[in-house]
């Protein structure tokens, strides 16, 4: 890990590895300069599972949205009535560039061959705790854009169900809980800004 010398306000850094199992946990140990001048030793954990991409897929012709459902751990024990979320296509960019990513992950999730993609931001999306920024897509498509079933990849243990949903519903589905995804969510948003 390469410690970020940007901040001045930042200095003697110590990184500790607490956990290398399925991502890397790391403990930094570091000096931090207050607004009133100040110093005072701090210590914070921050959790790198690399960085992402997500990506809105949207059908002007209908108004849709394609969606996924699947089952996630973390939000089903805490709290979620079964952890079967509904999110925007997304995933880790395992070293590719960004847009290679959102198509492989695209593709894999959805069955989707995605064509002209737009960039539109990118976000870190736990600061406090997560290292991962993720890259913010959108594309159109249209069922003749869907030659595979999607699903995701057997291999890797995913069973991804692939919705289709009115813009409007999706939208009501975040106002009534049932899109808790926060990436999913801000998508959902631009796109009603975007398209009303």
């Amino acid at each position: 890990m390469t410690i970020p010398s940007g901040n001045p306000r930042v200095q003697d850094v110590e990184v500790e590895v607490l956990s290398d199992n399925w991502y890397v946990l790391r403990k930094a140990t570091f000096d931090l300069q207050h607004r009133d001048g100040s110093w005072s030793r701090q210590s914070r954990e921050a959790y790198d599972r690399g960085n992402g991409a997500t990506i809105l897929l949207f059908d002007p012709d209908t108004r849709t949205v394609l969606l996924t459902r699947q089952f996630r751990w973390p939000a089903y024990v805490n709290g979620h009535p079964d952890g079967m979320l509904i999110e925007a296509p997304a995933g880790l960019l395992d070293d590719e560039h960004p847009e290679v990513a959102i198509r492989r992950e695209t593709e894999e999730e959805t069955g989707v061959r995605v064509g002209d993609i737009v960039h539109l931001f990118d976000a870190f999306m736990s600061p406090g705790s997560v290292t991962e920024r993720v890259h913010f897509f959108t594309a159109s498509y249209s069922s003749a854009d869907r030659p595979v079933a999607g699903g995701g990849v057997a291999e890797e243990g995913e069973d991804i169900e692939v919705l289709e949903v009115a813009l409007s519903e999706a939208l009501a589905m975040v106002g009534d809980g049932r899109i808790v995804d926060g990436k999913t969510i801000m998508l959902l948003q631009w796109a009603a800004a975007r398209y009303g």
